[in-house]
């Protein structure tokens, strides 16, 4: 799964080229009508193999409509009135993200699963219908090519990494850890190279020597690092250890909302009047917060409020940190990129959310595994015959960005070790860690992101 979301992260690369060759509306109200097409064919579906091919051409749709919308922001609404805009959007997206997952769970349970598929068209008509009466068509660069090798070497460098990093759980120095964290070093390099050297990159790497957008890229994949790991997180600890079921851990995202939805509208209000820097240090603060409270109150026996809570604060600083990153970067597109360079942005949140799950359980291992022998040592048992009780109650780690973790059964049946404990204390141990990234970038944004606005073509 984490490998795909990769390969769709160069996907997207891809589109906002498209789209400023091409058109930026004709590309998204294309990508409308794949996903409409293919959603309603998934309702015929008759086996697996069908509904794969689907789910497959479904993504292609799917690739035209992630940076594409924000990048029409910067066509279809004044300067002045984008910020608002873009929290408007957020807003939006909030409200959607929190209903629909709770709204198709109940339709399936009374229609069926292929109801699921009439939700997408349904949605996809409307933004249709809108796109086409108010959404003026961007500028066109004609003559442009695409960067295919750009987007081939980036697509590498970003599965090679996310495969490094997950076998990295087996051990540094086994060649499946680091063959394939040399190929994306040096894959990466090459690619660097070859983005200088060519007259149309998929990648503008100059944009980088602009502070405000290299702060805002940073600040966009540690947000979906630090979401994505704490799905993984509410997953594994909610389950195992607090015996929540799947459905529970999920209504976990849905307290508050509406709440979210209102701040976000506001943080875009305050943009349009200060600048993102306020917004984007608040953002990431909330997140740190996040982190710290369940370093600070995982237990095995914790509240579920406390889950809640923390799950609040984290959605909450996420998505207001997007807000803010997604006015930074609009504003620093040159004339003729917004798709472009938006699509930059929606592939490092691919990458993040990527990469949060992998860090975050290879952390998680660590930690883990130093909680557990200290107990073994303290009840005065051989690190052999901890290790044997572990291996017979433990299903296998995660061996490849797909796998899953720890057996559900765990904690019932280690005999001698208090693994309950030991895993609530590799958890705290772990969003302790993690809390310093949110830390460090607010840092970054305070000092290097403009205090006051700046004007751009």
């Amino acid at each position: 799964m984490r490998a795909a979301t990769l390969v769709m992260a160069a996907a997207v690369l891809t589109a906002g080229s498209l789209g400023d060759i091409f058109g930026l509306k004709r590309l998204l109200m294309l990508g409308l009508a794949v996903v409409t097409v293919v959603d309603l064919l998934s309702t015929l579906s008759t086996g697996y193999g069908f509904l794969l091919g689907m789910r497959l051409l479904v993504g292609l749709g799917m690739t035209a409509l992630l940076g594409v919308p924000l990048a029409l922001m910067k066509v279809a609404v004044p300067e002045d009135r984008r910020a608002a805009g873009i929290g408007i959007l957020m807003a939006v997206m909030t409200i959607l993200g929190g209903v629909i997952p709770a709204l198709t769970g109940w339709m399936v349970g009374v229609v069926g699963w292929r109801v699921l598929f009439l939700i997408g068209p349904l949605l996809c008509l409307v933004s249709l219908w809108l796109t086409a009466r108010y959404v003026p068509e961007s500028s066109i660069r004609r003559g442009r090519r695409l960067d295919m090798v750009g987007v081939t070497m980036i697509g590498t460098v970003l599965l090679a990494l996310v495969v490094g990093l997950a076998a990295a759980q087996n051990g540094v120095s086994r060649p499946e850890t680091w063959v394939p964290l040399v190929i994306s070093g040096i894959v990466a390099v090459l690619f660097v190279l070859h983005e200088r050297r060519t007259a149309e990159p998929v990648l503008d790497l100059s944009l980088f020597r602009r502070k405000p957008f290299a702060v805002a890229l940073t600040a966009t994949l540690t947000l979906n690092f630090l979401a994505a790991g704490l799905g993984l997180v509410l997953g594994q600890f909610g389950s195992i250890v607090l015996s929540l079921s799947p459905e529970t851990i999920g209504l976990l995202f849905l307290p508050g909302t509406l709440l979210i939805a209102g701040a976000v509208v506001l943080a875009g209000h305050l943009m349009g009047k200060y600048t993102p820097r306020p917004v984007m240090v608040i953002g990431l603060l909330l997140m740190a917060v996040s982190g710290l409270l369940l370093a600070g109150t995982a237990d095995p026996v914790m509240a579920l409020w406390l889950l809640v809570l923390a799950t609040w604060l984290c959605n909450l600083g996420s998505l207001v940190t997007s807000t803010s990153v997604s006015e930074t970067v609009l504003s620093q597109a040159p004339p003729g990129h917004s798709g472009t360079v938006a699509s930059v942005q929606m592939a490092c949140a691919m990458t993040g959310a990527a990469l949060g799950p992998t860090v975050y359980l290879l952390l998680f291992d660590f930690f883990f595994r130093r909680r557990w022998l200290a107990d073994a040592k303290a009840r005065s048992l051989s690190v052999k015959n901890a290790e044997q009780a572990l291996d017979a109650v433990r299903s296998a780690t995660v061996q490849n960005p797909g796998g899953s973790g720890y057996d559900p059964n765990l904690l019932r049946q280690a005999s001698g070790l208090n693994l309950g404990l030991d895993f609530a204390g590799g958890l705290r141990l772990t969003m302790l860690a993690v809390s310093i990234l949110p830390l460090a970038v607010a840092v970054l944004a305070f000092v290097l992101m403009p205090r006051t606005k700046e004007t751009r073509a």
